[in-house]
């Protein structure tokens, strides 16, 4: 897969199937309209562009509003969508100035002029252009004048509920991650880098590793969680806990005892273990993570 940053830096030549987003969480709704992607372009002999924006819309728009969180940092995004057959990946800037572009100059000059589009995928409440102004009814009247096909990919429900990227945020936001992952279709995860901290953990046996996250990551409630942890390809279990107020996050790596200072890790949230509590010492905690572990490592059927 091909990253672009500017849709300038794409190739006209090539004919291709689009679809336009900002794609975060890359859940089962999303998966869907990437399965239409890739039959398409198969059936056509299409190459798939998909043209997402960073920073996030809302956090231009808005930017006396920051409060948004989101699912994916672009570098995770990037990772996901390697896996789903997309071949031109494009990171366009959003900026005050693009968010006036009408939607027929959108589709004139980026879909048409620039990304030389034959069939354009959208999801089921795709709205685009200018105060998201271009609603599927004016889509359909401009693939019609610039000669390309659309199709609208139906939204994606599980028990009859619509999966969006607003629900999973809330599920995670809740703590109620085996909820989010059955939405995204895979494990939620946060990639950071590791910082030195007050190795207090290390002193009552029980060494963390403190995580450095972007500020616009979303992370669930505080508390307690189940996670594993892939480092170096080397995937292992532990236990994570993010702090009230501070949100400090901060995981317990089982068997493990290398010096991982700035290295990034990923961690993968399985469930949650339990609320965050206040200990009145160090051997009240000791004795609750102690409690913690075994729990934690019979839910990974660890213990032998």
């Amino acid at each position: 897969m091909k990253i672009h940053y500017e849709i300038s830096d794409f190739d006209s030549n090539i004919k291709t199937i689009v679809a336009v987003g900002t794609f975060d969480g890359v859940h089962l709704g999303h998966k869907s309209i990437f399965d239409k992607l890739n039959k398409l372009a198969d059936q056509n002999s299409l190459e798939i562009v998909l043209l997402t924006f960073s920073p996030h819309p809302r956090h231009v728009l808005f930017p006396e509003d920051q409060n948004l969180k989101l699912i994916n940092t672009d570098e995770e995004k990037i990772e996901k969508i390697k896996q789903l057959g997309v071949q031109h990946l494009i990171i366009h800037e959003f900026t005050k100035e693009f968010s006036r572009m009408t939607s027929t100059d959108f589709v004139k000059n980026i879909l048409v002029n620039k990304l030389n589009i034959e069939h354009l995928v959208v999801g089921h409440d795709h709205q685009f252009g200018k105060n998201r102004e271009g609603s599927f009814v004016e889509l359909i009247n401009l693939a019609e004048v610039y000669n390309f096909d659309i199709h609208r990919v139906e939204a994606f429900k599980i028990e009859n509920i619509k999966i969006s990227s607003t629900k999973i945020r809330n599920a995670i936001s809740s703590g109620n991650i085996a909820h989010a992952n059955n939405l995204l279709g895979s494990k939620f995860f946060i990639i950071g880098k590791v910082e030195k901290g007050d190795q207090f953990g290390r002193k009552i046996g029980y060494p963390t590793a403190n995580l450095s996250i972007n500020k616009y990551k979303i992370l669930p409630r505080p508390g307690v969680y189940y996670v594993s942890i892939i480092y170096n390809d080397v995937n292992y279990f532990g236990m994570l806990n993010i702090a009230h107020d501070t949100f400090k996050t901060e995981v317990h790596i089982f068997n493990f005892d290398s010096n991982i200072y700035n290295q990034k890790i990923k961690v993968f949230f399985f469930d949650r273990l339990r609320d965050e509590i206040k200990f009145d010492n160090h051997l009240l905690l000791k004795k609750q993570l102690q409690i913690d572990e075994l729990t934690c490592k019979k839910y990974f059927n660890l213990l032998r």
